[in-house]
């Protein structure tokens, strides 16, 4: 596709932007235009006839472990609260190998981007013997798919050994992590509004580091200004994990880390107080809210309305495949917006916040103002829906229809002004050779 050609894509059915009700131009994978109705282009451009989508600001994942894929619906972690999960889960995932980790990322990533996802984050903290470049495996597949990554260099250095849930075969030493870090962010970090590939540092928990490596991290973060991120307050257990250890809360603790600031976004924040959530605001500090995974697990529900009140930015992310277990984004969409219009009522929550979640407040999240929003100047990065099956017949306004109705699947999706979904379908994956790779080395793994 030639960059500098200007593509028109005209008079959609529905469009979550105002005055564009013409469509919108795009270009150089920029949108350098929107059309209000009854207008025209002002430059030349090919048009995408839109007449049977709905287009939405590409859609962004703010939090996952696409690992998990390997481990979806395992018997020996089913009905389990966190810890119990993780303790079941970890013997599974240190037996994890290149050639499964890649088929496992690109099974997330590909479910991510059919469901209308552009940009995705990626929370990988399990380095067993033989997995050091596993960040370089997660760029490779990104890559080939046309996906807008950030990526982040988890860490656990805290196991068993030492009163944390890990096995030891899992963990780092201080010295390894930080070292593979800076080299991480050196060879794939990119800068500037137009990056494909980011990267995070993101040690994993309170519970599976030490304070040391919390604030070496935070140091290091600053120091190459990459963003960080980690799981906080997601469990009544790991408030009480953290008085006993540390004396404190969690976010008390992150703050005396050096975390509590706008280079940070956490995953869950569901057992924050008001004070605390007020401090989040002042911080800049935001929340990947995660609502299938809170559920499954049944870790509690992100107070969201509170939180945006005190000025705090959310995102939705869909959080990992063994605790979802699905990497839908836009079903995620839609289970947000149950989840917070049954806290809250219809007169607070509308469809429309839980497309805005997905979109600008998950572009808060990741740092990157020029994406979750169409708009002159911003990432030609769209998810293009049709409303052609039995679910949405008899619907009447399209955007509501895309959370009520449940819708899934895009038709269309576009990354940089580059379409990388086409008819539904990824162009050049075969998927179902990918479901038979990937399910052989689910099975390896689980069976050991």
């Amino acid at each position: 596709m030639d960059p500098t050609r200007a593509i028109w894509i005209k008079d959609p059915l529905g469009i979550l932007a105002d005055g564009a009700e013409r469509g919108i131009v795009v270009q150089n994978g920029r949108i350098v235009e929107l059309v209000p109705k009854g207008g025209q282009p002002s430059i030349s451009a090919v048009f995408f006839e839109a007449g049977d989508h709905v287009v939405l600001p590409g859609l962004i994942n703010t939090h996952h472990h696409f690992y998990q894929t390997l481990t979806r619906a395992l018997p020996a972690a089913l009905d389990r609260e966190l810890f119990p999960w993780l303790q079941a889960l970890y013997p599974v995932w240190a037996r994890l190998t290149p050639d499964a980790l890649n088929l496992g990322v690109t099974v997330a990533m590909s479910e991510l981007l059919l469901s209308g996802c552009t940009t995705t984050t990626d929370h990988h903290y399990v380095f067993p013997a033989g997995l050091e470049d596993a960040v370089g495996i997660e760029v490779a597949a990104a890559k080939r798919l046309g996906i807008r990554v950030l990526l982040t260099r988890g860490s656990m250095n805290r196991s068993q050994r030492d009163g944390g849930l890990p096995p030891d075969s899992v963990v780092q030493d201080e010295d390894t992590i930080l070292a593979d870090s800076a080299r991480v962010v050196a060879k794939h970090h990119q800068r500037g509004a137009d990056a494909m590939v980011q990267i995070a540092l993101a040690p994993c928990s309170p519970f599976s580091v030490t304070t040391s490596l919390m604030r070496a991290t935070a140091d290091l973060a600053d120091k190459l200004d990459v963003r960080l991120h980690t799981h906080l307050a997601e469990t009544e257990d790991e408030n009480t994990f953290c008085e006993q250890m540390h004396g404190c809360r969690p976010l008390d603790y992150l703050e005396q880390c050096g975390w509590l600031n706008a280079r940070t976004w956490l995953a869950h924040g569901i057992f924050f107080n008001s004070e605390e959530m007020k401090r989040l605001g002042k911080a800049r500090t935001a929340i990947s809210h995660c609502a299938c995974s809170n559920q499954l697990l049944a870790s509690g529900c992100c107070p969201v309305c509170e939180m945006e009140e005190a000025g705090v930015a959310i995102g939705l992310g869909v959080d990992g495949s063994a605790s979802n277990d699905g990497s839908n984004l836009m079903q995620e969409v839609r289970a947000a917006f149950l989840l917070q219009r049954a806290r809250y009522g219809v007169g607070r929550i509308s469809h429309k916040d839980a497309l805005r979640w997905a979109t600008k407040g998950s572009a808060a999240c990741v740092g990157r103002p020029e994406l979750g929003e169409i708009a002159v100047g911003k990432a030609a990065d769209l998810a293009l829906f049709k409303l052609d099956e039995l679910r949405f017949s008899g619907h009447g306004d399209p955007l509501a229809a895309l959370v009520l109705c449940g819708a899934h699947r895009a038709d269309r999706v576009m990354v940089g002004g580059n379409w990388v979904v086409m008819d539904g379908a990824i162009p050049g994956l075969d998927v179902p050779d990918l479901i038979r790779r990937h399910s052989a080395a689910a099975h390896a793994m689980q069976v050991g």
